[in-house]
């Protein structure tokens, strides 16, 4: 009777739930690399594109995808300025991150933010062996309507639709997290030759 009581009074274990997974996320991880593979599926469900490459993110608002199939192609950002750089049209495409990326679905991997200000956060539980959480922006102007992440040790999956009803997949392989990345990873030098489309400035 004695140790049946004892027992009552031990805190019951949590659950990690998929919430629990995403804040750990966004407050501990300072920095990531990983292979990713993603997948444009249409409205339909129909896959209409792959690509493949890897990532390095240092948080907060400095990553790099360097796409390297079906073709090459290096989405960077500095700080300060997001650049596209299209090796096959010789073409560099800069932007302020703010203008770029202010609402992007990217911005839960790359910045730091109180998510609960930015988005509707639902639990949505566990499928395939991973623990789903799904948010929707607050932002009517907002260009997806709902992101996804799945994580099971650690992020797996990252899903958004956009308002026409395209859904974009990304699995991320090989992640880890808090590591030491060069930092002249981040840094864009524009290829001689090719052609600029915006105001790169100081």
């Amino acid at each position: 009777m004695l140790i049946a009581g004892l027992t009552g009074l031990l805190p019951v274990a949590h659950a990690v739930t998929s919430i629990d997974k995403l804040n750990e996320f966004n407050t501990e991880v300072s920095s990531l690399s990983a292979d990713f593979s993603q997948t444009l599926y249409d409205s339909d469900g129909e896959a209409v594109q792959q690509s493949s490459g890897t990532l390095q993110i240092q948080r907060p608002n400095r990553f790099r995808w360097d796409y390297r199939k079906p073709y090459p192609q290096l989405l960077l950002a500095d700080g300060k300025r997001f650049w596209i750089y299209d090796s096959d049209l010789e073409q560099v495409t800069v932007k302020l991150i703010s203008e770029a990326l202010g609402n992007a679905p990217s911005m839960l991997l790359t910045g730091k933010h109180a998510l609960d200000k930015e988005f509707i956060i639902q639990d949505i539980g566990e499928k395939d062996g991973m623990l789903w959480v799904e948010l929707f922006p607050r932002k009517s102007e907002s260009d997806f309507k709902l992101v996804r992440l799945a994580f099971k040790d650690k992020l797996r999956l990252m899903e958004f639709q956009d308002s026409i009803g395209q859904l974009t997949r990304i699995r991320f392989d090989n992640l880890k997290i808090n590591i030491t990345l060069d930092p002249d990873q981040f840094v864009f030098h524009v290829p001689k030759g090719a052609d600029v489309v915006g105001n790169i400035g100081e």
